[in-house]
């Protein structure tokens, strides 16, 4: 209660120290200098450009709007701090140009950091709200140390504490963690995918390697930056052993299956077995690997849906990797004709369709074979190499299968129809087969 009294009293006696004539100057000053800013940022903020459309001249902003909400506060805060220091030249009393300062700085701060957040971050809501926290933190703190009484603040916020065996843990030291986290998180991630970037140059490594530094280095970095957070809010790290050996037996029964993928994921990227681009198969699933993430893999079929798939699935199961080590890979087509063709000749003709297709290789050559007289047609097979399966396979045998179709029509070539013998052994006593004559 004597802090919360302590803390009224201040604040009234500070607002009364501002209701004098000297401070009306002061007030006038700041208002010339923020008139001075608008006309500047007026008669700058757009220059002319050499086209003229009929009677209008085209305009164009001189810089983009997110940048000009910066250079505004910027360019008041130079003018009031040159005000402020001539009065402070001159010995007349300038509080609230000190005041404007302080204000304008923190505005061109804050402005500075959410244009840098935007133009290295994507915008999401979560992005909208870490601003307004640090908005909304930054603010009270300015308020209160132009009151005078960010000391009093603190010291009421560092008595609100708890004592967890040897460490102290106060609402202070809490509110400083979750900044200094905050700070060290952002400039961690942003680090992290600045490195990502400057890796992607670098055609001499593979992309496992690059993908394999990139979440090793984002990892570290992360974790260095709560290091460092704790340690900065004086919590002794050697408290956190109990709390990490939990952690470990957490992760040996709940979180098994987690920990699984993420060292699946890990063992996946040093092996290579499985690489960005390549085409494969797990159980009823054909499609091309978009990413490998730390837990899971992405796979996008030619349907366009991307399936999420646990990296532990890739370790334990049987995988089809259609483009590990070589992309050649070869496809057959079966055909059936009727007894009543001639298959040397259809064997050709087959030859010559794939021979003609662009996907289809010349070496190794396509090749035609009989596989078998079957009991209503002769069954033939067609086989040829691509070496681009990530375009599509089933569409190749489906305009292979047209082009089939083609030469077998123009060339008279019958597919094959079912035929059944029937024998009558008895015909029943009474029946009487009769033959329909024509008239």
């Amino acid at each position: 209660m004597n802090r919360i009294t302590q803390f009224l009293s201040q604040l009234g006696q500070t607002l009364a120290q501002f209701n004098n004539a000297e401070n009306w100057l002061q007030l006038g000053v700041i208002v010339i200098t923020l008139l001075i800013t608008w006309v500047i940022i007026r008669l700058s903020g757009r220059i002319m450009t050499k086209r003229n459309i009929g009677q209008q001249t085209r305009m164009r902003p001189l810089a983009p709007r997110p940048l000009q909400r910066v250079l505004i506060p910027l360019l008041s805060l130079l003018l009031v701090a040159g005000a402020y220091l001539l009065f402070t030249i001159i010995h007349e009393p300038a509080d609230l140009l000190y005041i404007a300062s302080v204000i304008l700085f923190t505005l061109t701060g804050l402005r500075s950091l959410q244009y840098w957040l935007r133009q290295h971050f994507t915008d999401t809501a979560t992005l909208k709200a870490w601003e307004r926290f640090i908005n909304m933190v930054v603010w009270i703190a300015v308020i209160f140390y132009l009151s005078n009484l960010l000391p009093t603040l603190l010291a009421f916020l560092d008595s609100l504490a708890i004592k967890i065996g040897e460490v102290r843990i106060s609402v202070l030291s809490a509110i400083n963690l979750v900044l200094l986290i905050a700070v060290l998180f952002t400039f961690a991630v942003w680090l992290s995918a600045f490195l990502e970037r400057r890796l992607k140059t670098y055609t001499q490594l593979s992309s496992n390697v690059r993908v394999v530094l990139t979440k090793v280095t984002r990892y570290v970095l992360i974790a260095l930056s709560i290091i460092i957070a704790l340690n900065a809010v004086g919590i002794d790290l050697t408290a956190l052993t109990v709390f990490g050996g939990a952690l470990g037996v957490g992760i040996g029964f709940g979180l098994q299956r987690i920990a699984s993928n993420f060292i699946s994921g890990f063992l996946l990227l040093f092996d290579r077995s499985i690489q960005p681009g390549d085409l494969i198969r797990i159980g009823d699933r054909l499609g091309q690997v978009q990413e490998l993430r730390a837990r899971y893999l992405v796979v996008r079929d030619y349907d366009g849906v991307s399936t999420l798939i646990p990296n532990e699935n890739l370790i334990t199961s049987e995988v089809i990797n259609w483009s590990y080590g070589d992309s050649n890979i070869r496809l057959k087509v079966p055909v059936e004709i009727s007894y009543d063709n001639n298959p040397e000749k259809v064997l050709a003709l087959l030859l010559q369709i794939a021979t003609q297709h662009p996907r289809t290789l010349d070496d190794p050559p396509p090749a035609a074979v009989i596989l078998q007289f079957a009991a209503n047609s002769i069954q033939l097979e067609i086989s040829f190499w691509i070496d681009d399966p990530q375009n599509g396979m089933g569409s190749l045998r489906s305009e292979i299968n047209i082009a089939i179709w083609r030469e077998f029509k123009a060339n008279n070539i019958t597919f094959p129809l079912p035929q059944h013998d029937i024998h009558i052994k008895e015909i029943p006593a009474g029946f009487v087969l009769r033959r329909d004559e024509p008239g």
